[in-house]
Order: C-alpha cells, then sequence, then structure tokens
C-alpha cells in the first residue's frame, strides 16, 4: 500500500503544478488585457473657423477692385443704376473695409459703383464673379475683457539704485525720399497711380499672352483674358509706366487669341485705339 501511495505521489504532484500555471497564466494574461485596454480618448475641442478681413476698395477702379477682392477669398456683385465698367469707380461697398467675417467659401461682397466720364462703357459689363458668393457671416465678437482683481498692498521699495549714465544720442540719418522706379508716360487728373506692388503692365501682357497659348478656349479662360486685358487697357490710359509698349503686345495676344480661340478681334480694336489714345498723350 505504501509503495503504491509513493507511485501516485509524483503525478499528483506534476498535476498540481500544472494547474497552478495554468490558473497563473490566465490570470496574468486578464490582467495584461486589462492594463492595455486604452482609455476613452476626450473629445477633440471643435476648430475656431477661419475669417476673412474685408478689404478696402472705395475709390478704386472697377476692374482693380474686383481683383482685390477675389486676391482676398471674396465674391462680388454690383447693386445699383451703374453698372459693372471696367474704368467705373466703387463709390460704396458692404460689408464695410476691416470687418471679419467668417470664411463660408466664398463670402459675397456688395459694391455700389460711380460712373466715370472720362471714359466710355464698351461692351458687356460684369455684374456679378464667376465664383458664387456665399453668405456674409460675421466673426464672433470678442469677450469683454476681464476685469483684474484689486492688487495686494505693495510691498515697500527697495532703496533707489543710482539710475545709469545714458548713452550720448547719436543722430540718425533721415530717410531720403524713395525715386519712383515706373515714371508715369502722363498724369490724368484724379486717376489711380500705378501699383508698384503689382507687375508692370507689359510683363502682364506677356503672360497673357503665354496663358492664352497653353489653355483651351473654356469659359473661366476667356474671363479671365478679358479681365487682364481691362486692366492693360485701362492702366494704360491711366499713363502707367510702359504702357504704349504693353499695348502693341497686348494687340499681338488678341490675335493669337483669334488664331486659338475664334475671340480677340473686337479687343483687339480696343486695345488699338488705346495705343493711339497714349501714343497721342505720350508726346
Amino acid at each position: 500500500m505504501a509503495a503504491r501511495l509513493l507511485s501516485v505521489l509524483p503525478r499528483f504532484a506534476i498535476v498540481t503544478f500544472v494547474f497552478l500555471f495554468a490558473t497563473a497564466a490566465v490570470t496574468f494574461a486578464a490582467g495584461k488585457q486589462l492594463a492595455s485596454s486604452p482609455a476613452k480618448k476626450s473629445a477633440a475641442a471643435p476648430a475656431a473657423p477661419a475669417t476673412l478681413v474685408v478689404p478696402d476698395v472705395r475709390k478704386q477702379a472697377f476692374v482693380f477692385a474686383k481683383g482685390s477682392l477675389e486676391d482676398g477669398g471674396f465674391a462680388w456683385r454690383v447693386a445699383g443704376s451703374v453698372h459693372g465698367f471696367a474704368a467705373n469707380t466703387v463709390a460704396a461697398q458692404s460689408p464695410a473695409p476691416g470687418v471679419r467675417v467668417i470664411d463660408t467659401g466664398a463670402p459675397l461682397v456688395t459694391v455700389t459703383l460711380l460712373r466715370n466720364p472720362h471714359y466710355a462703357e464698351h461692351g458687356a459689363p460684369e455684374d456679378a464673379s464667376l465664383l458664387r458668393g456665399t453668405k456674409i457671416q460675421l466673426a464672433d465678437i470678442p469677450a469683454a475683457p476681464i476685469v483684474p482683481a484689486m492688487p495686494a498692498r505693495p510691498a515697500k521699495p527697495a532703496a533707489k539704485k543710482a539710475a545709469p549714465l545714458a548713452p550720448p544720442k547719436v543722430a540718425r540719418p533721415k530717410k531720403q525720399a524713395t525715386v519712383a522706379k515706373r515714371p508715369a508716360a502722363f498724369v490724368v487728373r484724379g486717376g489711380r497711380k500705378e501699383p508698384l506692388d503689382e507687375m508692370p503692365l507689359p510683363d502682364r501682357a506677356r503672360l497673357l499672352g503665354r496663358f492664352i497659348e497653353s489653355h483651351p478656349p473654356a469659359n473661366a479662360n476667356v474671363k479671365y483674358w478679358l479681365y487682364q486685358h481691362e486692366w492693360v487697357v485701362v492702366g494704360a490710359k491711366l499713363g502707367w509706366w510702359h504702357g504704349a509698349e504693353a499695348l502693341r503686345i497686348l494687340i499681338q495676344d488678341d490675335a493669337k487669341a483669334q488664331t486659338r480661340w475664334g475671340v480677340g478681334s473686337r479687343s483687339a480694336e480696343v486695345a488699338r485705339q488705346a495705343l493711339a489714345g497714349v501714343e497721342a498723350r505720350s508726346r
């Protein structure tokens, strides 16, 4: 009996050891799974909407005003009895300049124009941008400033130290007046001066020719060509630098448009008339 009991004891020990090892493994796996389970992520705060600042286009020629609005991410529409011809002047706008609005895609700015008696209205007016306008939503009004708490009673001031001697003042040279890099061919009373942050008219005309050569006659491309065409013609009529040269290049661009797109004869005639007037005033 004792011999049989001794033979059974090793098997019982082995079974007990296996059972204990399996239990420990299951407990360890469960604990690891609980430790590795990701915590719930806190909900991220919604990002603040992007805002745009309405540019000031008042007193600008319409051809320049609509370019400034489109560059700023806005759509535009002409209101009132005066229509969107290139040389007409912006008399009023809504929203007002400097107003911050939420970027809803293409916030719509309404402009009211004033007739320019010095230029004839040729062709069809542009009373709305190609980009469809979206609703104006004013940006949130900033919260009222927080009133600071009453300051604690100040401690006794420390003994005043002797102020260091101030360095001698050095007279700064006066700024010299900057010389205009693009002298005007002539001056038009009340006309807008050439913006020096824009490319010169001949460069704009050359780029327009390359644009015609590399783009198909789609409606959007034709609209872009007409917009750039108006910019060069109006700028040359205002006496901007090398306007006559730009008009000669523009006439060549119109010939390319006739060949590649089947349009441009009327624009070429406008450019020729403008060139004759610019050359007469430049003498």
